[in-house]
């Protein structure tokens, strides 16, 4: 790079005793995305500023092709169906790392605008829970935390029981599944929101067992305890690889305390997230 600077700034003889510069934006803007191709999504975005000449490389199809996800195409195309007008590879991109929902809009999937990876959340009402419909066990709390707006709070319970499953198109790699938990719940004291933490009990006397499956066979299960209070933590359940792009892949996961001999509560769910391990 030291080389390049002083190319870019040191007086060039152009034989009759002018000398000229070279400018940025007299590179040519196919060397220009050739440089731009090995850097991340969002440090391409920052040097289409410089001027035109960046701006234009920076839409090259060939630099967001390799940003992409290898199933780009039945992601755009499969679930953007509305969308019939033929864009670039870059407005592909930037419309895949918006969320877009799916299942009721209780699911939703997106790119991950640093490494192009593929990640799926799993509302907490999309979940099967056992005695969610008995309000003196179980509430959904409308929050400003979480991307689905809602959270499942338990408050007190024997039996807890939480069950999920997930299919889709992932790309080839290794994920990582979490449940996104927290004890306590926020509640509004003298106009501001605050953790309040007065139902929580009955974590440290029995682990939580985390599991998952795969339509694949795959199989990994955890157990731990839940011990921190007031902010959402991601309890990692474990790890799985999808070899074929093209076959779709269910993903089933649950959580469990089922030690009737004391009761548990204070237990906020917000979701469940899939995504690359790198």
């Amino acid at each position: 790079m030291g080389a390049n600077t002083s190319l870019l700034s040191s007086d060039i003889s152009d034989g009759i005793d002018n000398p000229s510069k070279l400018n940025l934006g007299d590179l040519p803007e196919s060397c220009v995305a050739l440089v731009l191709s090995y850097l991340e999504p969002p440090e391409i975005c920052k040097l289409a500023r410089i001027n035109r000449a960046f701006r234009a490389a920076s839409s090259a199809d060939f630099i967001w092709i390799s940003k992409l996800p290898s199933n780009y195409h039945y992601l755009f195309g499969k679930l953007l169906i509305d969308d019939k007008k033929k864009v670039g590879e870059k407005e592909i991109f930037a419309r895949l790392t918006r969320p877009m929902s799916f299942d009721a809009g209780n699911k939703e999937f997106w790119v991950d605008k640093t490494t192009g990876g593929v990640c799926v959340s799993v509302s907490s009402k999309a979940l099967t829970i056992t005695g969610i419909t008995d309000r003196r066990y179980w509430n959904h709390i409308p929050s400003d935390e979480t991307r689905f707006r809602t959270v499942s709070y338990l408050k007190q319970i024997w039996w807890l029981e939480v069950d999920g499953d997930v299919e889709f198109l992932f790309p080839a790699g290794t994920y990582s599944l979490s449940f996104k938990l927290r004890l306590g719940k926020v509640i509004k004291k003298y106009g501001r929101p605050i953790c309040s933490t007065e139902d929580v009990h009955g974590w440290d006397a029995k682990p939580v067992e985390f599991k998952l499956a795969t339509s694949t066979g795959q199989h990994a299960v955890s157990k731990r305890f839940l011990k921190t209070t007031g902010n959402w933590e991601y309890h990692r359940v474990g790890d799985f690889i999808v070899d074929d792009s093209n076959i779709p892949t269910r993903v089933t996961f649950s959580l469990t305390q089922i030690d009737c001999t004391h009761t548990k509560g204070g237990l906020s769910i917000d979701s469940v997230l899939i995504s690359p391990c790198n």
